[in-house]
Order: C-alpha cells, then structure tokens, then sequence
C-alpha cells in the first residue's frame, strides 16, 4: 500500500515540474529568434513572427527553428515593382520557385537560414512553398 502512495505521489510531482517545461516551450516557440542568429523563426506552419519591420538597407534573416523542410519564397506580384525578387535558393522569379521545389530546390533544412537586404521601401509578402496551402506566410514592412 505505501508503493501505491509514493508511485502517485512521484507522478503527481512529474507531471507539476514537467508542466513548467511545456510552458517554457511555448514561450520559445512563439519567439524562436531572440539571438543575433535570425530575425523571423519558423514552425511547423508559420513564420515567427509573421509581420517584421526594417529600413532600407536592412538584412533580414530567417532561420528554420523547426523539424519540417521550408522555403521563404515571395509572392512576385506583392513586393514593390521596382524590388528584388527573392527566394531560399536563389531563384529568380516565382514560377522558378516553385519548380525547383518539385526537386526540393530552395529547401531549408532544420537550423538553416537564408537572408535578404531589402533597398526598396514597401510590403513584400512571402510564403513558404510546402506550407501555402497551411497558409504560412509573412510580411515585411521596409521604411525609409
């Protein structure tokens, strides 16, 4: 009888110290990049965070903060006209984008990053190619 009462009350101290760790979690996830590393974090489904403010001139860069396989890819027709185009791997336009997906072109692994300068003034919205559907996407407001 007295192995029943110390297995609850082992169980029950488990559970209280491991619900702490699980709210420290999702503080980290909903922040990923607090470190000089990155400035906008990805989950499974979403870019964190999902709007970021800069200048122009400004680098920003994304870090793959999750296990699944992303892209940071911008919509070509929402981003200034006179704005760079830009996409993880490189490629110049969207269309190029999403076809070199089909071989996992422009893939950021776990931990990987890419970045981009941004010299023009204006909102670019971007998107993660196998997470469009999902809905992951992101916006950064550049200002003079």
């Amino acid at each position: 009888m007295h192995r029943r009462a110390y297995l609850a009350a082992v169980g029950t101290a488990a559970s209280t110290g491991l619900a702490g760790c699980s709210s420290a979690l999702s503080v980290l996830e909903d922040d990923p990049c607090t470190g000089d590393d990155c400035h906008i974090g990805m989950n499974r489904t979403e870019f964190l965070p999902a709007e970021y403010e800069v200048s122009v001139g400004d680098t920003v860069i994304w870090k793959n903060t999750s296990e699944a396989d992303h892209t940071v890819t911008a919509y070509e027709a929402l981003i200034p006209d006179d704005a760079e185009y830009f996409a993880s791997g490189g490629y110049e336009s969207q269309a190029a984008a999403y076809d070199a997906w089909d071989d996992r072109g422009g893939r950021l692994g776990t931990r990987e990053t890419f970045e981009h300068t941004f010299e023009i003034p204006g909102t670019y919205e971007y998107f993660c190619i196998p997470h469009e559907g999902a809905e992951m996407t992101g916006e950064i407001v550049v200002s003079e």
